[in-house]
């Protein structure tokens, strides 16, 4: 009895010992449990908020989107005659040239209003921020021409760059390392060192220069130049390392679309844009109201889908699942699957859209 009052002692004492372990193991269970869940649940809460800034060049306003919806958000009222749009890489700020006012205007995403006018050496075109949004780059349209540098930190306009003609365009390498301009007036492309802030090559084509993008090597240096030049309904590529023309293709006709003529000022294609993955060249046609898509880097032809009159410009989801093309004839902006080539909506927007730009916030820095 003795041994069988010590064995029921000894198995009671064991099965409060294993439900005390028990539970301390679920206790812990439970914690694990929750940071796994908290870990997973950290992603989405610092998901980031696209979107896509459009400007309305015979307006006053610019509409901003939402590319999970297709939504008109917001709208930014005040700049009268908009031209281009950058917005800072870190999501701070959104940047347009007045074209009224020869300034650059500084966009707050918290409020979509105007904070500063930095006035700028002449009447502005397009224009870009800096990789790392300390800097913004101006194409200054007004003859003789110039790259105007803006401070972000000061919100002032602290050096005008000489280039050789009027500039339309201005661009940052994916590197970050040059600031890239293009003049219609002279054909000549202007590479600027971002480090000095002063010319670093030129190369002069036959025919003015029009939209630009680049491709990217395996080492995240820049590969080629891709452009757009007025008159040529296509592309020139250029080794950016040699600074020497490679290659040019047309932009193919569309079947059963007529060739629109009437209203292009001299520029049959006006937009370009590569993929974040690097696999895929995208250029519009305002000839056929079209936008195209070429493999890269062997610049095979895969599509293309019509998107209405006058496709201006484009930008890209920064997944480079969807294009959003400014379609200048129908004051649309028209959504499409790069994937598919397939038109996925058409957002109305403001008088003549032309050049739009992706804006990416942090998920706590703005929901609207």
């Amino acid at each position: 009895m003795a041994d069988a009052g010590g064995l029921g002692s000894g198995r009671h004492s064991y099965f409060i010992e294993v439900t005390h372990m028990s539970s301390v193991h679920i206790r812990r269970l439970v914690l694990a449990l929750g940071i796994v869940m908290l870990a997973a649940a950290w992603p989405a809460a610092q998901a980031k908020i696209v979107r896509i800034i459009q400007t309305n060049a015979a307006g006053d306003n610019i509409h901003v989107i939402d590319p999970v919806t297709n939504k008109v958000v917001a709208v930014i009222e005040d700049i009268e005659v908009p031209h281009g749009v950058s917005a800072a890489p870190d999501g701070s700020l959104v940047f347009i040239t007045n074209e009224s006012l020869s300034t650059v205007d500084v966009i707050s995403p918290k409020t979509w209003k105007v904070e500063k006018r930095i006035p700028l050496s002449g009447r502005p075109n397009n224009l870009m921020v800096s990789k790392d949004s300390k800097k913004v780059y101006v194409g200054i349209a007004q003859s003789p021409g110039a790259v105007d540098v803006i401070d972000v930190a000061t919100r002032t306009n602290v050096k005008s760059v000489p280039v050789d003609g009027s500039v339309h365009n201005v661009y940052v390498t994916p590197d970050g390392k040059f600031a890239v301009s293009g003049s219609v007036a002279t054909g000549v492309i202007s590479v600027i060192d971002t480090k000095t802030d002063t010319l670093a090559w030129q190369l002069k084509l036959d025919a003015g220069i029009r939209p630009m993008i680049f491709d990217v090597n395996p080492d995240g240096s820049t590969r080629h130049l891709f452009a757009q030049l007025s008159n040529y309904h296509g592309v020139v590529v250029v080794d950016f390392a040699t600074h020497k023309e490679l290659q040019r293709f047309e932009l193919p006709a569309v079947p059963g679309e007529e060739k629109e003529l009437e209203g292009l000022q001299g520029a049959p294609a006006h937009g370009l844009a590569v993929t974040a993955d690097q696999k895929t060249l995208l250029a519009t046609s305002k000839w056929y109201g079209a936008i195209y898509s070429y493999s890269l880097p062997d610049l095979k032809f895969i599509g293309e889908t019509v998107v209405g009159s006058h496709p201006e410009w484009l930008t890209l989801t920064p997944d480079g699942k969807t294009a959003y093309v400014a379609a200048a004839g129908e004051d649309e902006t028209v959504a499409v699957d790069i994937k598919s080539m397939k038109v996925v909506a058409r957002i109305k927007v403001g008088y003549v859209p032309k050049r739009n730009g992706t804006l990416i916030l942090s998920g706590a820095a703005n929901s609207q």
